[in-house]
C-alpha cells in the first residue's frame, strides 16, 4: 500500500478493521481527535456489531467517499436458523420459530438459489433508510411501524461454508459477494423465511469495499494511522489517466477536456502523480464530476 502519514499530507483514505462493538460515527470522531482534523467522513457505516472493513476519507479525500461507498461487497458471515430477530440480528429481540436442527445442505441450497443474482430485497427496518426524514431503525426502536419499500440489489456470491448444529438451531457460515445497497441481515431473514424456521444474523465481517480488502486495513488505536494517497486510491477504484501539464492546468479551472473516455468514472492524475479529479464522458469530451485541485494550488506538473 502507498502510505503516508499525517505530518506528511493531510488529504488522504484511511482503511480501517473495525472492531466488534464501536460505531462508524465514533471511529470517525476518534480519528478526528487523534488527526486534529475535522474533515473526515466514512464511505458507508457498518452495524456495531459487525467488524471488518470501513474507509475514512481525510481532508480532500472526504469528496472520493461518495464514489467508494458504491462499489461492490464482500463479507462473512453467520445466520442462525430457528430464531427470528426483531432487528434481524443478536442484538433484537429474539423468538424461537421452529425446530432448524434437521436442515440439510441440499435445502439450504435450494433456499439460497432465489437470494442470488438480480433480486429485489426489501432493506430490515433496522437500517440508516430514512423515511419521512428520519432513521428507519430510530423509528423501529420508538415503536413504529416501518414499512420499507424493495431495493434492487445484486448477490453476485452467496456461498454456504459450514454447518453447526446448536440443539434446535443451526448456525450456517456463509460468504457473501454483492452490489452496494444490499442487506446481510435481510439475506439472513429471508432464507429463514423461505425455509419457514425463521432467521437472524449472529456475526458480519466485511472482508473486501471495492479493491481494499483487510490487507489494507489497521485497527484503530492512539497513534495516527497510516494514510493511502488519494491516487493509490482511485487506482484501485477506477481506471486513471495522466494528462500532461497543460490539460492539469485546464482540470485546476474545471474545464472540460478533449478526451475520450472509455468509463463513467476516471481518475486524472498530473505529471507528479497527484490526484487532479474524476472526470466521465460528456458527448466526445470528458468533464468534471470532482475536482480536487484549483489554480492556486501546487499540482506538480512540472
Amino acid at each position: 500500500m502507498t502510505s503516508v502519514f499525517v505530518g506528511q499530507a493531510a488529504d488522504g483514505v484511511v482503511v480501517l478493521d473495525k472492531q466488534s462493538g464501536a460505531t462508524s460515527h465514533a471511529l470517525v470522531a476518534r480519528l478526528r481527535r487523534i488527526l486534529g482534523i475535522r474533515r473526515i467522513g466514512h464511505a458507508g457505516t457498518l452495524d456495531p456489531m459487525a467488524t471488518g472493513v470501513m474507509i475514512l476519507g481525510v481532508g480532500r479525500a472526504t469528496r472520493l467517499l461518495g464514489h467508494l461507498a458504491l462499489h461492490d461487497k464482500r463479507y462473512l458471515a453467520t445466520v442462525r436458523l430457528g430464531q427470528r430477530s426483531s432487528t434481524d440480528d443478536a442484538e433484537g429481540e429474539l423468538v424461537d420459530v421452529a425446530d432448524a436442527s434437521q436442515l440439510t445442505l441440499e435445502q439450504l441450497e435450494e433456499a439460497c438459489r432465489p437470494l442470488r443474482g438480480a433480486i429485489s430485497q426489501v432493506p430490515s427496518t433496522v437500517s440508516a433508510i430514512k423515511v419521512d426524514g428520519k432513521r428507519a431503525y430510530a423509528l423501529a426502536r420508538a415503536g413504529a411501524e416501518v414499512q420499507l419499500k424493495p431495493r434492487d440489489v445484486v448477490v453476485d456470491r452467496l456461498d454456504i461454508l459450514a454447518l453447526r448444529r446448536r440443539g434446535r438451531h443451526l448456525d450456517v457460515d456463509i460468504d457473501v459477494e454483492c452490489s452496494s445497497g444490499t442487506y446481510i441481515r435481510a439475506i439472513a431473514r429471508d432464507l429463514g423465511e423461505a425455509l419457514r424456521v425463521g432467521g437472524h444474523l449472529t456475526s458480519l465481517r466485511r472482508t473486501r469495499v471495492g479493491g481494499f480488502t483487510l490487507d489494507d486495513a489497521t485497527v484503530l488505536d492512539d497513534q495516527a494511522p497510516p494514510m493511502m494517497t488519494m491516487a493509490e486510491a482511485a487506482r484501485r477504484s477506477f481506471p486513471v489517466l495522466e494528462v500532461d501539464e497543460g490539460a492539469a492546468r485546464d482540470v485546476a479551472y474545471g474545464r472540460a477536456l478533449d478526451l475520450r473516455l472509455d468509463a463513467e468514472v476516471v481518475g486524472l492524475l498530473a505529471p507528479s502523480g497527484r490526484l487532479l479529479a474524476l472526470y466521465g464522458p460528456k458527448g466526445s469530451k470528458a468533464a468534471p464530476i470532482t475536482v480536487f485541485v484549483g489554480p492556486d494550488d501546487e499540482i506538480g506538473i512540472g
